[in-house]
C-alpha cells in the first residue's frame, strides 16, 4: 500500500512537472500583460489594465479582429454544409469512391500548414486569383473540412438506421428525412464542430500568412507587431486570442460530449 502511494506521488509530480514545462510559457505573457513595463522589463510590482485599454482604442486590431471574425463564420459555415453532405454521401454507402472522398479531405488538415497553404497559393496564381479575404475564407475553409467532415460523420454512424428507414416507410422524402429525422440528432455535433472551428480559423496564421492580400486577421497583425519587439500591448493581445480559444474549446467539449442514454 505504502508502495503504491510512493508510486502515484511520483507520478503526480511527473505530471505537474510536464503541465509546467507545457503551460509555464503561456502563462508569462498572460500574467506580464496585467503588469507595467519600465526600460523593457516587467515591473512587476505596479499591476495596471493600460495594454488592454489601449489595445481596445487600436483601430488595426480592431480591424484585423473584424476580419477574423469574418473569415472564420464563413469558413464555419461553408464547412458545415461541405461536411454534412460528405458525411450524408459516406455514409450513405453507396459509392465505391468514399476511400478516395476521406483522402481528399483530411489531406490538407495531415499535411504541414505551409504545405498546404503553398498549394493554396499556388493554384491561386495560376488562375489568376486576386489573394483577398475570399481567398482566405477558402483556405481556412479547406484546413477545418476534416474537423467537421469526421465529427458529423462520427455521430451520423452512431444514429439506428432504423430512424431513416422508418422515416422512408411512412412516405417521408428524402429531404424530410433529413430536415425532421437526422438534422435535429446532428445539431449538437453541428454546434460543437462549429466551434472546434471556428477557433481552429480564429487561431490559423501560417495558411493565412500565404493567401491573405492586404487584409490582416488577428494571428498577422500580431505576428507583425511581434517584428519589432515585444511590447505590452503584444502580450495583452496572446492572452485575449488564448482565453478567447481556450472558453471556444471548452464550449465545444459540452456539445460533443457523449450523450447519456437512460
Amino acid at each position: 500500500m505504502t508502495r503504491d502511494s510512493h508510486a502515484q506521488g511520483w507520478l503526480a509530480a511527473i505530471a505537474g512537472l510536464v503541465f509546467i514545462l507545457l503551460y509555464g510559457p503561456i502563462f508569462v505573457p498572460i500574467l506580464s500583460s496585467f503588469f507595467a513595463l519600465k526600460q523593457g522589463a516587467v515591473d512587476w510590482q505596479q499591476p495596471t489594465m493600460d495594454a488592454y485599454v489601449a489595445l481596445a482604442s487600436n483601430e488595426g486590431i480592431l480591424i484585423a479582429l473584424r476580419n477574423t471574425i469574418l473569415v472564420g463564420v464563413a469558413a464555419v459555415v461553408c464547412s458545415l454544409i461541405l461536411g454534412i453532405a460528405s458525411a450524408l454521401y459516406f455514409n450513405s454507402g453507396k459509392s465505391k469512391d468514399r476511400a478516395l472522398l476521406q483522402f481528399i479531405i483530411f489531406l490538407p488538415f495531415l499535411m504541414p500548414p505551409i504545405i498546404t497553404g503553398l498549394a493554396l497559393l499556388i493554384y491561386f496564381r495560376e488562375i489568376n486569383f486576386d489573394r483577398s479575404l475570399v481567398t482566405v475564407i477558402i483556405g481556412h475553409t479547406v484546413f477545418v473540412l476534416a474537423l467537421v467532415y469526421r465529427t458529423l460523420l462520427v455521430r451520423l454512424q452512431s444514429l439506428s438506421r432504423s430512424l431513416v428507414e422508418a422515416s422512408y416507410d411512412l412516405g417521408a422524402s428524402g429531404w424530410q428525412t433529413f430536415r425532421f429525422v437526422l438534422l435535429p440528432n446532428l445539431t449538437s455535433a453541428m454546434i460543437g464542430a462549429g466551434i472546434l472551428a471556428f477557433a481552429l480559423s480564429f487561431d490559423e496564421t501560417m495558411i493565412t500568412l500565404l493567401v491573405t492580400g492586404t487584409d490582416n486577421t488577428l494571428p498577422i497583425r500580431l505576428w507583425a507587431m511581434m517584428r519589432l519587439g515585444f511590447t505590452p500591448d503584444i502580450n495583452a493581445l496572446v492572452a485575449v486570442i488564448l482565453g478567447f480559444t481556450t472558453l471556444l474549446c471548452l464550449l465545444a467539449a459540452r456539445y460533443l460530449m457523449p450523450r447519456e442514454t437512460p
